[in-house]
């Protein structure tokens, strides 16, 4: 070996420590840019409180889950929610399961506090040997040889696909890897510079590659890699549900996500395909999530849209009951028969309560009428999808090359109702 030659040059040429963006698919610039926009739209989405609530605990669950479940943590998104809310009780023999479990809860949380407080520490060697310490901390099935945030002094090999850097230029290779990371955006030419959502992402995926390439602990290196992308994110403002979303895509497609791995280190198309790959699965969940908002909102229109409807009635005891019937089987999930409306909530039950079945019959009739319920097999629903028309109008979108044809209308949208 050359005696100018760190160990890693040898034995690690893939540790080169640049990318050059101009070489980049077109592809992935493009998921980017999707990246981009829904993560604002994320972001700037106004919800109900419980449902941003439910959002963030549901993501952060799933987040956990999938970060501790690729090393093969059995814990289900339900033991985690409950772990969230320091209720999980598990037997003794699967105690270090939920010590996993707990551990990432805690260092998420740490880290949200500081992005939140800006407070963040720069990254450095230091810093990610305290997110390997965090992982593992009281993780009583570990080998002696293991010590959490410590380099170990044994090679380690990445299941079976490549080996760990050589040890005495682990040291070296995180604080190079912080140092590369902090640098990044002075380093390229200025057209290549992507937005500063778009940056995150990038830098996020290098330092993930990189923490499991370097791989200098004796374990955790995949959740530490992991921790390190969720403060990258965190920290360039990506909104909590957001930030979960890598390691929840790496877990769906844990196979791919290994042989991604194991290709990146061969050449520079394979980091190029693992950004590629990345950025999919981030475009996928925020598609979920953007689904989610969507539903939100437009229960939230509905819900106005009913009370406005009501408002402009003569008000009365007949109207309020109807309203009220009509706001509590919004909630349904499912369709409800007409003798199982009378149940479906406590107000709506008072309302009914010492009345004849004709009450029900003329209120339900009224809501047909306005057409805000509808039947459908096995019940009433309220008529939500009448919201669909109150959208900004468009023609309906054909594959390319398919032509309309001129005698039929049933593939375009009606003109928007008058609104005056």
């Amino acid at each position: 070996m050359n005696a100018n030659k760190r160990a890693y040059e040898e034995s690690h040429p893939w540790l080169v420590f640049e990318i050059d963006l101009r070489k980049t698919a077109s592809q992935f610039w493009v998921l980017l840019g999707e990246v981009q926009a829904m993560v604002e739209q994320v972001a700037s989405a106004a919800m109900r409180p419980a449902a941003c609530e439910k959002l963030h605990r549901v993501y952060f669950a799933k987040g956990v889950m999938a970060t501790t479940a690729i090393e093969g943590n059995t814990l289900s998104e339900e033991d985690v929610l409950k772990q969230i809310d320091d209720r999980l009780e598990v037997p003794p023999s699967r105690e270090y399961l939920k010590q996993e479990i707990k551990n990432i809860i805690e260092a998420c949380n740490t880290i949200w506090a500081d992005v939140y407080a800006d407070r963040v520490p720069p990254l450095a060697a230091a810093r990610i040997k305290s997110f390997n310490r965090q992982v593992l901390e009281g993780m009583g099935n570990l080998p002696e040889e293991v010590v959490p945030g410590e380099i170990s002094t044994y090679p380690v090999t990445v299941g079976g696909i490549y080996s760990g850097a050589p040890r005495e230029d682990c040291d070296y290779l995180l604080e190079r890897l912080a140092s590369w990371l902090t640098d990044m955006p002075s380093a390229w030419p200025k057209w290549t510079h992507p937005t500063r959502t778009g940056m995150a992402v990038i830098k996020a995926v290098l330092a993930h590659l990189y923490v499991a390439w370097i791989h200098a602990f004796g374990d955790g290196n995949g959740r530490t890699a992991r921790l390190m992308e969720f403060q990258i994110l965190a920290s360039a403002g990506v909104p909590s549900p957001v930030a979960h979303l890598l390691s929840n895509h790496y877990n769906k497609t844990r196979a791919e996500y290994y042989r991604q791995l194991a290709q990146s280190s061969k050449s520079v198309q394979g980091v190029d395909s693992f950004l590629l790959y990345a950025a999919q699965g981030l475009v996928d969940g925020l598609k979920e999530q953007i689904d989610f908002i969507r539903n939100e909102q437009m229960y939230l229109a509905w819900h106005s849209y009913v009370l406005d409807t009501f408002r402009q009635m003569p008000r009365s005891e007949m109207a309020t009951r109807q309203r009220d019937l009509l706001l509590a089987l919004t909630k349904m999930p499912d369709p409800v028969p007409k003798k199982s409306l009378t149940g479906i909530s406590n107000r709506v039950a008072e309302y009914y309560a010492g009345r004849t079945g004709k009450t029900l019959t003329r209120d339900v009739n009224v809501l047909l009428g306005m057409n805000l319920v509808r039947l459908e097999k096995g019940g009433f629903v309220a008529n939500r999808e009448l919201m669909d028309t109150f959208t900004p109008f468009r023609r309906s979108a054909r594959p390319p090359g398919e032509e309309h044809p001129a005698s039929s209308t049933d593939d375009q949208q009606s003109p928007p109702p008058s609104r005056e």
